[in-house]
């Protein structure tokens, strides 16, 4: 008698804990070779640990596990609108190991993150995305999502930063 096909493994979603860090790190890493931004990808184990389970957590992890193996995440922190009046939801990153991509997993986790959203009385949830994902992009908008056209990440990091803010406020040159 043929015994029927193995049912994979379910798959969850839970908050990260400490002993998560490397793993998340993992993906973090391969989420940067993904985005072609290895170089920039510095996070540590302990710098991650201090930044999700420190004395003031900055973001938060959730992560998607099938069975025992953790093969996707989604960080994420609040952030503030002053036109809603209302804290948001920001999504920083949202990562779904290749092997493991077209099961779902991705969707669950962004409807996990909104019914947060939801919980916590945000005004809004929301997260960037690269111009040429074009795959990611639809994806989004297939769920509901809208894409500003109008609107531009600005960024200052590095040695940038440091002389910014090291210059002594020029009245004249405020926007």
């Amino acid at each position: 008698m043929a015994m029927p096909p193995a049912a994979a493994p379910a798959f969850r979603i839970a908050p990260a804990k400490p002993q998560d860090v490397a793993e998340i790190l993992a993906m973090i890493a391969a989420l940067a070779d993904y985005e072609k931004l290895a170089h920039l990808c510095v996070a540590t184990q302990p710098s991650l640990h201090d930044a999700l389970f420190g004395p003031s957590p900055a973001a938060e992890v959730r992560i998607g596990w099938e069975g025992t193996s953790a093969v996707a995440f989604a960080l994420f922190f609040h952030n503030f609108s002053t036109f809603l009046g209302r804290k948001g939801l920001y999504l920083e990153d949202l990562f779904v190991r290749p092997a493991y991509r077209g099961r779902g997993y991705g969707q669950a986790l962004l409807v996990h993150l909104a019914q947060l959203a939801v919980a916590r009385g945000c005004g809004r949830f929301e997260w960037a995305v690269l111009d040429w994902n074009a795959a990611a992009i639809g994806f989004y908008q297939s769920l509901g999502a809208t894409v500003l056209p109008d609107w531009r990440i600005t960024r200052v990091t590095g040695e940038a930063l440091t002389r910014l803010a090291a210059r002594t406020p020029d009245a004249e040159g405020e926007a």
